[in-house]
């Protein structure tokens, strides 16, 4: 049997450390093989796969409990111990503090700085100085010239950040992906939020549309309200821009069917709001609101670095609050805007501890101080980066048709739907010679066309604007054909 790449080994230890996020009480190692070759079709010898758990014990990836035959892995984000903070070394780099908090995947690296931004916010309510909005913050930020992030650190960035073949058209590497990011980036935003979908549970609400035991609708319509939005970013790359239009669209479809007037989807706040868990008041005049608003995408255009408009937009759309809820759910979705523009790695989100990032959001608003945001920003970054290039190398090459001929087949697979046509090649074909594809890449532009159909699930259906009543309209007009999938 040939050796695994290095590709396909780290694709597999991320395959394992998904399935133990999603059983918080631990497997064991038949369990775990048993789930690798029911939700992977990863067929693994016992003998790798102790090599693979023992990997992930290195890495701090998982912890082992028990003992002989009552070993149970847990993944290190459930159930493990927390120790303490530690320093290992003199100076304010990150990576000298390790923090392991309990809800985390990995460690997190805080600077020193990061680290008193934290322990003020932690101090009781009674001790921390009431604030409201403060214009001034905005005002004296200068694109280009006013920096949250040190020069080394988006450098650092845009190296982990870079994928292949950058000059190809924007959104590229998005779509690349996208089956994957439509899952982490929903789920784990949504974790954000308190939401408490599992990782497997989002998957089986996004690709199969089922609802998880015993969870509210609201938590469910939040993760669906995920997906339209990422889904808006990458299928309308090239209109995509910080601004109002974008902005109220990602909110639109972030609060939909989650706040209490359907009129405040989409729409700047007219009225006050409280934020609980924190002394800070938003500004409740409208005039504000809007003026800042204005202010505040004008800015983030400007700047001239992706990785600093995407963390500028999460500092300060939370603290200006321009709607009435989801906040930082838009901020977070809207800081892909310059990654999916710029075929850089998308920001996910993955194993961000929901405690830290409360606490750096509250520094925020209180103190007015990035570090602890900042920390957290370059480490959840540096994550995404990694498993998403595992990913796209596990991937392999881009189809060279489904890339050249992409809003081609876009456009014959809604047809099709839309008109309840059944799954013939000959129909195909004469489609294909009449929207003028090359005469060499026809019969593989067919296949390619078939292929989607018959593989058509919720998620992909919703990559090219279908309905979920579009497509249960079409497979009740097919099934009354006479054999409607037989090539011919």
């Amino acid at each position: 049997m040939p050796r695994s790449t290095k590709a396909e080994i780290r694709a597999s230890l991320e395959r394992i450390q998904a399935i133990l996020q999603d059983h918080p009480d631990g497997l064991d190692r038949a369990q775990i093989r048993d789930a690798l070759n029911t939700q992977y079709n990863e067929d693994i010898a016992d003998r790798t796969l102790r090599r693979r758990l023992q990997q992930l014990e290195d890495e701090g990836r998982l912890v082992r409990k028990g003992k002989s035959r009552a070993i149970r892995y847990h993944a290190t984000d459930v159930g493990a111990e927390v120790p303490p903070l530690t320093r290992a070394g003199p100076d304010d780099e990150p990576s000298t503090v390790a923090q392991h908090e309990r809800g985390a995947g990995a460690a997190i690296a805080l600077s020193a700085e990061g680290l008193e931004v934290q322990r003020l916010v932690r101090l009781p309510r009674q001790q921390r100085e009431p604030f409201t909005y403060d214009r001034k913050y905005l005002d004296d930020y200068i694109p280009g010239e006013t920096w949250y992030l040190p020069e080394e650190s988006r450098d650092k960035l845009t190296a982990a950040g870079e994928t292949p073949e950058p000059e190809r058209p924007a959104g590229t590497y998005a779509r690349d992906i996208l089956d994957r990011l439509l899952i982490d980036l929903s789920w784990a935003s949504s974790r954000l939020e308190g939401n408490t979908y599992s990782r497997l549970d989002t998957q089986n609400l996004l690709e199969h549309g089922i609802h998880a035991e015993g969870k509210s609708q609201q938590e469910a319509q939040m993760i669906l309200n995920h997906r339209t939005a990422i889904r808006m970013l990458v299928d309308n790359v090239e209109e995509i821009h910080f601004d109002r239009r974008t902005l109220l669209g990602l909110h639109a479809a972030l609060a939909e069917n989650l706040v209490a007037d359907p009129g405040e989807e989409g729409a700047l706040r007219q009225r006050p709001v409280d934020i609980s868990g924190t002394v800070y008041r938003p500004s409740g005049v409208p005039q504000i609101i809007q003026e800042c608003f204005v202010q505040l995408l004008a800015k983030a255009r400007d700047i001239p670095d992706p990785f600093e408009q995407a963390f500028f937009l999460m500092v300060h759309l939370p603290y200006l609050q321009p709607f009435i809820d989801v906040n930082k759910r838009t901020s977070r979705i809207a800081a892909n805007i310059p990654f999916i523009k710029g075929n850089l790695c998308p920001l996910s989100f993955i194993d961000v501890p929901h405690e830290t990032y409360i606490e750096a959001t509250v520094a925020i608003y209180e103190r007015k101080e990035v570090a602890l945001l900042r920390d957290l920003f370059v480490w959840a970054y540096r994550r995404s980066c990694n498993q998403y290039r595992v990913v796209r190398e596990a991937l392999g090459e881009p189809d060279i048709i489904r890339f050249r001929y992409r809003d081609q087949l876009a456009d014959l697979v809604r047809e099709t739907v839309r008109s309840c046509a059944p799954i013939k090649r000959s129909p195909f074909r004469a489609w294909a010679h009449k929207h003028d594809i090359e005469k060499d890449a026809q019969d593989a532009f067919v296949e390619r066309a078939m292929d989607i159909l018959l593989n058509l699930t919720e998620g992909v259906a919703g990559r090219y604007g279908l309905s979920d009543s579009d497509v249960d309209a079409w497979r009740d007009a097919i099934r009354t054909e006479d054999a409607p999938f037989r090539a011919n």
